[in-house]
């Protein structure tokens, strides 16, 4: 009977067949590279830059889809119902999908400060609120909090207990609460209470010298939160945000303001496939 517990797990739910992921003394984690496989009923993908996309394509038009979890799909996301994949498949440009969960601007600049821009006719770059300040920490994630493994485990049946059952008939330990970033995110914690920084992300001035010395586009599109949107409005460090947009000239989208509906989240932050669909529509509307 195990045994075929073991393989219906395998075959049917992707058990040990999750997204592995590397440390970076950089931009502190990221997929691992050159990874393709089915999770959940979902599939995912990496190229050799650990992009969820497809080798960059010298042919197309290149297009750099840089952000958090939002953008980055998950798990829950099947590789071809993510923005960038819908974007890349109906424009004929190729969006290169370069995000992790929890990334922000300061991620993505030191990312692309270590690889390059890859001929990019332009930058996309999805935020929510908290990416205001939401700075690197260089905590360790990756070995350590389950959403983050580096190696896969080698039997269905103890992922299953491990990283499921148990954490939710005991409840998860505080450390593994701890230094999970999206758990952070979806908790609503700023940094600034932790880091003391109280200036803008970084990255975002950082991005900005990049498209300016590059002579392309950067566009900003900041993504309402579920709270945000029953509210109407962006908080006081989406604002922020805005404010940075506006004083710099910055071409910045509101998805607030492009159709957004309660139906399209997953959670507080994140979103399903018809948020995906949505992203992707608006990217098409700007992107030219």
């Amino acid at each position: 009977m195990a045994i075929v517990i073991e393989v219906y797990l395998r075959m049917a739910w992707g058990f040990c067949n999750a997204p592995l992921y590397r440390a970076s003394n950089r931009y502190e984690y990221m997929a691992l590279p050159n990874q393709d496989g089915i999770r959940f009923g979902y599939h995912y993908h990496f190229n050799s830059y650990s992009q969820r996309s497809e080798e960059p394509d010298t042919t197309r038009r290149i297009v750099l889809g840089l952000g958090d979890s939002v953008i980055y799909g998950g798990v829950m996301s099947d590789q071809d119902s993510i923005a960038t994949s819908i974007f890349s498949r109906e424009m004929g440009f190729q969006m290169l999908n370069i995000s992790a969960g929890s990334w922000g601007p300061d991620n993505c600049s030191a990312y692309l400060e270590e690889n390059g821009l890859f001929g990019a006719s332009a930058i996309w770059l999805l935020v929510s609120s908290h990416d205001a300040h939401d700075v690197m920490t260089y905590d360790p994630v990756v070995g350590v909090h389950p959403s983050y493994p580096d190696r896969q485990y080698n039997s269905a049946i103890c992922e299953l207990l491990d990283r499921y059952v148990f954490p939710r008939l005991f409840h998860s330990s505080k450390k593994n609460n701890d230094v999970d970033p999206d758990q952070k995110v979806l908790n609503g914690i700023d940094k600034r209470n932790s880091v003391g920084d109280t200036l803008l992300n970084p990255g975002f001035d950082k991005l900005k010298q990049m498209a300016d010395s590059a002579n392309i586009p950067l566009y900003v599109c900041l993504h309402a939160t579920l709270p945000e949107f029953n509210a109407g409005k962006y908080d006081e460090q989406g604002e922020e945000i805005i404010s940075w947009c506006n004083q710099h000239n910055v071409f910045l989208v509101k998805d607030l303001e492009e159709g957004l509906t309660d139906k399209m989240f997953r959670d507080n932050i994140h979103i399903n496939d018809m948020g995906q669909r949505l992203e992707a529509q608006i990217m098409k509307k700007y992107i030219k």
